[in-house]
């Protein structure tokens, strides 16, 4: 009988340790190693799948244009890089009930459809569970399979007698392997599981999609070497009783992560959203003040949003600060600038800050328009329904030029906008190569000052 020894493993980086530490060496990170135990047959063995055993001048290397094939949702191709890589390891992530086994099964629905052969493994829902669900999303063809299982061994034998061009694992946490003698889900289980179908991958040129489910901090559950093993991290967000749903990409080895796919949760499944702008800004209010429209860049995707503010007199010792879906600390520093450049005093007052259809945004070009709507909401005056704001406030109260400035006035033109106040720097940059913008005025400004002003 194989040995049994007790291993320490970091949930964050899988550093091992033969003890237990507060620290871990790795990653530096507090109280993440858990006990394990292991086999010694398993211990140390190593998952290969080079075709190569040595080393080859990067002249002697021909760079072959990877396969990709069209999973017939265009938002998904885009977040993709233009389609799926064969041969790829796939994550998804996301909340539960979020859409990640819908999204997957309608995946299925249209590859199958053009006769590529598939493998849906579950491990934690019936056959009959999962034929509820598709036949809710549409009509399957034959070349689709079902397997209910949570052994890699078994699901090993299945592929390799079925032999799919893609697989299906729903989810990660629910395999194991005979080899490790640990419990499903833990650290040692899910590198190993996804050890193994990585190299199934690799080597049959099988593309592998694994479902994996996340933690209250967001992040997908298990070691965090999951991330680094697999070629493609998506996350799927967005509040699961809403109606749109956000698919980004935060890893990706064949494209780029940028770019974002919408998607709107309907009775057949989920629903692309070709205008997200258009999605975004429906039942604004209108002549009501707090509120402003600002244009933010996903990828290469600009999309207009909406940004609301209620800052009122503070009832407390200590004044409230909420935001949803944007950073709080930028928030803060915002209202810092303004006090301090322009002085408006709201240190009294409590602000709360969203963005509205539960996007989250990280960009500095909505900044203007996060201190537009606060003081649009401060002094009850209303900023025009038909004015779109972007550009980056720095420490100083300037107003500093961001990318792609061309591409958000476009998009604002093509909804109906009628006034765009952007940075100076970009209104000259604009002058430069566009001539003609139609009815669309731009009003640029340089500071924070100014911008009061327009209101």
């Amino acid at each position: 009988m194989a040995k049994t020894k007790q291993i320490f493993f970091c949930k964050e980086c899988g550093y091992e340790s033969g003890k237990w530490l507060g620290q871990c060496p790795g990653c530096r990170e507090w109280n993440t190693f858990v006990e394990e135990i292991v086999s010694s047959k398993t211990a140390g063995r190593k998952q290969s799948f080079a075709q190569n055993n040595h080393p080859v001048r990067i002249e002697e290397v021909t760079a072959l244009e990877e396969k990709r094939i069209s999973t017939h949702i265009g938002e998904l191709d885009r977040v993709l890089g233009s389609g799926i890589v064969e041969g790829s390891l796939i994550l998804v992530g996301g909340d539960p009930g979020i859409g990640k086994s819908t999204l997957l099964l309608q995946i299925c629905r249209n590859l199958s459809k053009d006769n590529i052969s598939l493998l849906y493994v579950s491990g934690e829902e019936s056959l009959q569970q999962i034929k509820m669900r598709a036949d809710r999303i549409g009509d399957f063809s034959n070349t689709m399979q079902l397997l209910c299982e949570t052994s890699i061994e078994t699901i090993e034998a299945a592929i390799k007698d079925s032999k799919p061009q893609m697989v299906v694992i729903d989810s990660i946490q629910t395999m194991f392997s005979e080899d490790v003698t640990s419990a499903a889900g833990s650290v040692s289980q899910v590198r190993e599981v996804t050890a193994r179908l990585m190299k199934i991958a690799k080597q049959n040129g099988i593309t592998i999609w694994i479902v994996g489910h996340v933690t209250k901090e967001g992040v997908v559950a298990g070691p965090r070497t999951l991330e680094h093993m697999v070629d493609t991290v998506l996350y799927f967000e967005g509040d699961r009783h809403a109606v749109y749903r956000i698919l980004r990409g935060v890893k990706n080895r064949f494209g780029s992560t940028d770019e974002i796919g919408v998607f709107e949760m309907q009775p057949n499944g989920l629903q692309e959203v070709s205008n997200p702008s258009e999605v975004m800004l429906s039942g604004r209010p209108v002549d009501a003040s707090g509120s402003a429209v600002v244009c933010s860049i996903e990828g290469t995707r600009p999309i207009l949003i909406e940004i609301q503010a209620l800052v009122s007199q503070t009832n407390f010792t200590m004044p409230r600060r909420t935001t949803v879906g944007m950073d709080f600390n930028r928030v803060n520093l915002l209202m810092a600038v303004l006090e301090k450049r322009a002085g408006v005093t709201m240190g009294g007052c409590d602000a709360y800050v969203n963005v509205a259809g539960g996007i989250r945004l990280s960009e500095p070009a909505i900044d203007l328009g996060i201190v537009m709507a606060l003081v649009s909401s401060y002094r009850n005056h209303i900023v025009d329904s038909n004015t779109v704001i972007f550009g980056e406030v720095g420490l100083s109260g300037e107003i500093r030029g961001v990318s792609m400035p061309l591409q958000r006035v476009k998009e604002a033109e093509k909804l109906g906008f009628k006034t765009c106040i952007l940075p100076q720097a970009n209104l000259e940059q604009i002058h430069k190569v566009e001539s003609d913008l139609g009815d669309i005025k731009l009003v640029g400004i340089s500071n924070v000052l100014e911008a009061l002003d327009l209101l």
